[in-house]
Order: structure tokens, then sequence, then C-alpha cells
């Protein structure tokens, strides 16, 4: 699949972990982080990182994240 604007992957990796505190992005063990998967858009992305985000709700330290994937493959294609 491709974006559908410019016939481009826009690869989005979903993933999360407990954090060491609430204040921080440094994860407690890192051989736990959950690797929800790669999707080739926004939008399929934020709706896995949402499930996940809300199936998780009652622990303060876990936190999923949406990494642009193509932003590190191409830097500079401006996206």
């Amino acid at each position: 699949m491709t974006n559908e604007t410019d016939g481009k992957q826009l690869l989005h990796l979903v993933f999360g972990g407990e954090l060491e505190s609430i204040d921080s992005t440094t994860f407690r063990d890192l051989t736990k982080l959950d690797i929800v998967g790669i999707y080739p858009d926004y939008r399929s992305a934020h709706v896995a990182w949402k499930g996940k985000a809300q199936a998780t709700v009652d622990n303060a330290q876990m936190r999923y994240f949406i990494v642009h994937m193509h932003r590190l493959l191409e830097p500079d294609a401006g996206h």
C-alpha cells in the first residue's frame, strides 16, 4: 500500500513499553518492548496506537509511540 497522494510508502512503526517515570521516555526494560507493527500510513498506525494506548490506560507508566519511519529512511524528502 502507498500514500494515496504521491504514490510513496510512508511507513510508520508503532511500539511501546513501560517507562521508568511518567516524565521521561526512558524504558524500564528494553527486553519487554511491545513492537506492535509497521503500518503503510499514519491513519492505520494511529488506529493501532490508540488501541494499545486504551488497553493499557490503567498503567500510567505504559506508553506507546508512532515513529515516522519514512522520515528516517529519507530524511531529505520533506515529508
